[in-house]
């Protein structure tokens, strides 16, 4: 009987772990809210940072598709780093740039140029995208 207990102690400190990790202290419900909303009031969305390059490259794929994605700089946001919280609980990374195309997570930087230059970009955002591979 008392090992049956201490089994479900267990069991029950892991699933709290898990979700203890998954969603920060810091990351509110607000931040998901504001998160969740953003993505779904926006064709495409980049969450950012203004100053990082890898940012800059994922920008300029949708320059060069002539697209006009909706960019939350994270860092010019007095709630940016609680944002980037709760980024992690809901695509498993904490690392910008992060981009949402029709609500579906794209991923960072390297997933976004790697679908802009197989076409998964252009047939997603639902244009005609030909002569992408200088980027």
């Amino acid at each position: 009987m008392e090992r049956e207990i201490a089994r479900r102690n267990i069991a029950v400190m892991m699933l709290i772990s898990v979700f203890v990790a998954a969603f920060p202290a810091s990351a509110s419900s607000s931040e998901v809210d504001f998160i969740n909303k953003t993505i779904a009031n926006n064709k495409i969305v980049i969450f950012s940072k203004s100053y990082c390059p890898y940012c800059r490259r994922a920008k300029e794929v949708f320059k060069e598709l002539n697209q006009a994605p909706h960019v939350i700089e994270l860092d010019e946001r007095d709630d940016g780093s609680d944002i980037q919280d709760a980024l992690k609980g809901i695509v498993g990374r904490r690392t910008v740039p992060q981009v949402f195309i029709n609500g579906k997570h794209i991923g960072g930087s390297d997933d976004t140029l790697e679908a802009y230059q197989n076409g998964e970009l252009a047939k997603l955002l639902g244009i005609d995208a030909t002569n992408h591979d200088d980027l």
